[in-house]
């Protein structure tokens, strides 16, 4: 019961407040004071109920005669984490709606609408599978952003959203030996390198993990840095470098590393990684548009972006987001581009990347700095054809890879100063 609430409580967090998961698991108190079992529940409880919000809203709108008034949000959101139960995780049908009913019966905010719950997840647990299995593609994203997306990548965005309704598997960067590593944590090779974790234990305990041999990174993520090549020796900057992934990548490739990032907060994650996996480099709390040094042989820029290429992993952002944001980001994007150029070697090559799907972000930005002093050396063989545009950038999203579980959606095209 404690979970469930926990779980009622990051929803409305999300969905009510505006906040995200992250942030919210560390700010809600009925969250942590959970241990264990019931804390891993409550996050794959409430983590399921945002990937397929929009379906199971859906299937609950079938069954309820009005929705729930506005103020009525605790109970709204148990009565989707009910249905979620019943229509998702497959919980038996007495267990989800007697611990719903019974949740809501020891919740003030609730107690009032224990009774319409009840009656509610019993037709859902009738009917409901029947009809979620009707909904079209699409049915968990906003009507906004699917939209864009079948405009985007047409064919490719049913593909995309029906890897997003499903559960991510978890992805590993290794120092070396990456097929030894498979063997011995029990996943299997990607074609980029990656170890991929289908049924990973909690992460601290599984082997390598205090050795260092090894980071949480998806497999898209970690494309970017290899695009800058053979970086030994070289004074690379990664800008906006937290939580550092990318970092780890280029100080175990033999860069010296300067890692900028504003927000100490993140970087504290980013220092922790370093002394785990014992790689060196610099870090340094600043805004990146406003940093200086001596210029670098290589920037790595992992721009803040809408972040719309990684639902897979953290599905409240589809909810959080809105169009304007789309704009709003890319104008900084732009700006990070220009000051980058001051912080370069002649001739030195800058990889600009998102983890966005939006075509402004990318793209976008990519043909205004060609018109604005900037090259593009393109790409060819350095990762696999399938994900190289016509133009020579990289372009990954969730629909590749279906029967390995997807990817997360990066853009990245490497850049030089005309």
């Amino acid at each position: 019961m404690s979970a469930r609430r926990a779980a009622t409580d990051l929803l409305v967090a999300v969905m009510d407040r505006g906040r995200a998961l992250e942030d919210a698991m560390a700010e809600t108190p009925s969250f942590n004071a959970l241990e264990g079992r019931d804390r891993a529940f409550a996050r794959a409880l409430v983590t399921a109920g945002l990937r397929r919000l929009g379906s199971v809203d859906t299937v609950l709108s079938e069954f309820l005669q009005r929705p729930l008034p506005d103020s009525a949000e605790h109970a709204r959101a148990l009565l989707h984490l009910g249905a979620t139960q019943l229509l998702v995780l497959g919980t038996p049908a007495h267990a989800a709606v007697g611990e719903t009913v019974e949740t809501a019966n020891h919740m003030r905010e609730a107690r009032g609408f224990a009774k319409l719950m009840n009656a509610v997840l019993r037709k859902v647990a009738g009917n409901g599978a029947e009809i979620l299995a009707s909904l079209p593609p699409g049915a968990d994203l906003p009507a906004w952003l699917y939209t864009r997306w079948r405009a985007t990548y047409g064919e490719a965005a049913p593909r995309i959203a029906q890897v997003l309704a499903r559960e991510a598997p978890l992805d590993i960067s290794v120092r070396e030996d990456a097929a030894g590593w498979a063997g011995k944590l029990g996943g299997v090779l990607t074609p980029t390198g990656t170890v991929r974790l289908t049924d990973p234990a909690p992460i601290d305990t599984l082997p390598g993990f205090d050795e260092g041999a090894w980071w949480v990174q998806d497999a898209a993520a970690a494309l970017p840095a290899k695009l800058l090549g053979d970086v030994r020796g070289k004074r690379v900057l990664d800008l906006c470098a937290a939580p550092g992934g990318k970092t780890l990548q280029l100080a175990a490739a033999g860069a010296h590393v300067t890692a900028v990032d504003k927000s100490e907060a993140r970087l504290k994650r980013l220092r922790e990684n370093l002394a785990r996996t014992k790689l060196k480099a610099e870090v340094i709390c600043a805004d990146a548009l406003e940093f200086r040094a001596e210029p670098f042989d290589a920037v790595l820029l992992d721009a803040p972006c809408t972040s719309t290429g990684t639902l897979r992993r953290h599905p409240d952002v589809a909810w959080l987001r809105r169009p304007t944001d789309v704009r709003a980001l890319a104008e900084l994007q732009a700006k990070l581009v220009a000051a980058s150029a001051k912080l370069l070697k002649p001739g030195a090559p800058l990889l600009y990347a998102v983890c966005s799907l939006e075509p402004e972000e990318g793209p976008g930005i990519v043909a205004e700095a060609l018109r604005n002093g900037w090259r593009r050396n393109a790409l060819t063989s350095e990762i696999p054809a399938e994900f190289i545009t016509a133009d020579g950038d990289m372009r990954t999203h969730p629909g590749f890879w279906p029967e390995l579980g997807g990817l997360d959606g990066f853009y990245a095209a490497r850049l030089l100063r005309t």
